[in-house]
């Protein structure tokens, strides 16, 4: 076996791996394994293999971010995905109500998306010198998704920003700098939103725009 081939090989186990996992790679959390999948070639040899266990690679963000889905479903596959899928709307009103505050206390014209840096030191000063954010963040850490106690802004936020990088939803490349980086998982939430709006008519972005002025049960 050529050295090559060996380190194709090698590389490949590890993004398989990585999909079985449960992770989602986009070139902010993996760019090696990122560029390896938009190669046609090693995305073949990756969908070969998880073909076989009836798996095959997914992808939300116009084909940027790649996860494991299932090939076909059976009954036992549709149980594991309608579980997925309840974890992932329970955790939907946080994560709205959170990007949103993100969202209006940056002034950014758009939603957080991946690549995106977020500065926690700088948002939380904005957020303490504004009463209406404060008050959104204290709702936001006392969900149970982040499960916070403290009336305390600075633990709120570093709390909220631990879960979120623990989710997946952000990285922190440098462990000295408070600086956050967006995944492509939230491109992938985007996408379930807009699923769920359109199967289910449940209008979550239009909630989402309003979700500062009013409580969402």
């Amino acid at each position: 076996m050529s050295e090559m081939t060996e380190t194709a090989i090698v590389g490949t186990g590890a993004i398989i791996e990585r999909l079985l996992k449960g992770e989602f790679i986009c070139r902010t959390t993996d760019e090696e394994a990122w560029r390896s999948l938009k190669n046609s070639a090693t995305k073949e040899r990756v969908e070969t293999y998880l073909n076989q266990i009836n798996r095959t690679i997914g992808s939300a963000g116009e084909g940027e971010v790649f996860f494991c889905g299932y090939l076909q479903l059976g009954d036992r596959e549709r149980k594991v995905i309608s579980s997925q899928f309840r974890d992932i709307c329970n955790a939907l009103i946080p994560l709205v109500e959170w990007l949103v505050l993100v969202q209006e206390s940056s002034g950014q014209d758009a939603p957080l998306s991946e690549g995106a840096a977020v500065r926690l030191t700088e948002l939380q000063t904005r957020i303490e010198d504004t009463p209406a954010f404060r008050e959104q963040l204290a709702k936001i850490s006392h969900y149970r998704l982040f499960g916070s106690t403290s009336s305390n802004v600075d633990a709120q936020i570093k709390l909220v920003f631990k879960r979120l990088v623990e989710l997946g939803y952000l990285t922190r490349p440098n462990t000295e700098k408070q600086i956050f980086i967006a995944t492509g998982k939230l491109d992938y939430l985007y996408e379930v939103i807009r699923f769920i709006d359109e199967t289910e008519g449940l209008s979550l972005e239009a909630q989402a725009e309003t979700a500062t002025q009013r409580d969402l049960v």
